[in-house]
């Protein structure tokens, strides 16, 4: 494991069951997340994006396996194998080492205990010596710097009595009130409005500047991946399809998916005023078609993108993308 990643996943695929079948949801994936850094995952609902997550913390829920692949963790006291942990091991990993931000708030905080109390146990169960005095300090510190107003009052609010905006900045107070090295943040501005949106993203750049914090960013919105992320994977129907530093995405984008997924962003303001949708759906996981996954939704598809299954190549220094106009490319290189 190289010694600037604080996350290394390789040849991960992970299956489900249907009837006596496994099939396969994700499927032979590689990433490097970079110490202190913002990384971007993007694709459509059903690419793969947040059970690659889940996997990282040993949260898939049956009948969800993963069947091969290593996913290496690595801090300040060496590496572990996240795969090849105890579950005792897992738990004092997650909340402390390793934390998550879930897409829905509201389903994520207990509805019959106060704030105070949810923080109280992310903090006692890898501080076990911290008065109660010490940790009502440490909460109210960290609601402080997540910006929440009144924070006193809140500690003592249940989360039905907050907003949409405050119960996720809690969620991130929580996930990074033991100072993880690193969090899985899936959706984190999921139904909130733009003002309270573009202040969630602010603030998550800020405590990663604050906590040295890599941030995974897990989102179909390329908005939100071009506010706050440096790279960024672009996953289709279990596959990473392209990967690049943000800017070279957005500026020499290779792979036809990544362009649908930029033309439906921008279509409104050209001139046309018409909202652009890539034709079709993402197939679900053990239908996918010989070749490419994406041939039949591609505007550029060629007869070989049925036949055979591209691999992914480099069409520019640390730019790599999986489709055959690339490939004969970097072959001819």
């Amino acid at each position: 494991m190289q010694q600037e990643h604080v996350l290394e996943i390789r040849g991960l695929k992970i299956t489900t069951l249907r009837g006596k079948k496994r099939v396969p949801l994700l499927d032979y994936v590689d990433l490097d997340i970079p110490r202190k850094s913002s990384f971007g995952i993007v694709g459509e609902s059903g690419c793969g994006k947040s059970i690659t997550a889940n996997a990282v913390l040993g949260l898939l829920p049956y009948p969800l396996r993963v069947e091969e692949g290593s996913i290496r963790y690595a801090d300040t006291k060496g590496e572990k194998d996240l795969l090849h942990l105890s579950k005792r091991e897992m738990r004092e990993i997650r909340g402390h080492e390793i934390s998550m931000i879930f897409q829905e708030p509201m389903t994520s905080l207990d509805p019959i205990f106060p704030v105070e109390m949810q923080m109280y146990e992310a903090i006692s169960f890898h501080h076990p010596g911290l008065s109660r005095r010490e940790m009502y300090e440490r909460s109210l510190d960290m609601l402080r710097r997540v910006n929440i107003p009144r924070p006193e009052e809140t500690l003592k609010s249940y989360p039905h009595q907050l907003s949409g905006g405050q119960l996720q900045r809690i969620m991130i107070a929580i996930a990074l009130i033991n100072q993880p090295g690193l969090l899985l943040a899936d959706e984190p501005t999921t139904a909130l409005d733009v003002t309270i949106q573009a202040q969630i993203l602010g603030l998550m750049n800020e405590l990663k500047e604050q906590n040295d914090t890599a941030i995974v960013m897990i989102t179909h919105d390329l908005g939100v991946i071009a506010e706050t992320c440096e790279k960024v994977a672009v996953f289709y129907a279990g596959q990473i399809v392209e990967q690049a530093d943000v800017v070279e995405l957005f500026t020499h984008t290779a792979h036809p998916y990544t362009l649908g997924l930029l033309r439906a962003v921008t279509s409104l303001g050209g001139e046309s005023r018409k909202l652009y949708a890539i034709p079709g759906i993402v197939p679900p996981g053990g239908q996918w078609q010989k070749g490419c996954r994406f041939a039949d939704r591609c505007e550029r598809c060629m007869p070989k993108c049925t036949e055979a299954m591209p691999e992914l190549s480099e069409v520019a220094p640390g730019h790599i993308c999986r489709c055959f106009l690339h490939t004969e490319e970097a072959e001819k290189r």
